[in-house]
């Protein structure tokens, strides 16, 4: 009976039996990536914080540009601050959340996959 309500898939070769997770990532060593969700995150915060780093850099340049080009105007000249300002205080809270993201996977011995 358990036979006959089993699952088979073939992928790349490989016969894989039984209900499979249904978040499924097969990577090449044919093993299954996104089997929790510690997974789905450990895996998104790889390329996360690159592309907050990247926005990061070009919000700094906005308001560097602003600043630059107020021409005396100190309304401009106050926005191109506020810009710089919120993009270094952005800059802090990504390095912190970086530096928190590996002590905790050091203290509880997470074991990542990236």
């Amino acid at each position: 009976m358990i036979s006959q309500l089993a699952q088979k898939i073939v992928i790349n070769g490989q016969e894989f039996y039984g209900p499979l997770p249904t978040l499924t990532g097969v990577g090449n060593e044919g093993k299954v990536e996104f089997d929790s969700l510690a997974s789905i995150v450990n895996k998104a915060v790889t390329y996360l914080f690159p592309i907050a780093g990247i926005f990061l850099f070009l919000y700094l340049v906005w308001g560097g540009f602003d600043f630059l080009t107020s021409m005396g105007d100190p309304k401009k000249a106050e926005t191109g601050k506020n810009k710089i300002t919120s993009a270094l205080i952005g800059f802090l809270l990504i390095f912190a959340a970086y530096w928190i993201v590996q002590i905790l996977t050091r203290v509880f011995k997470i074991t990542t996959s990236y």
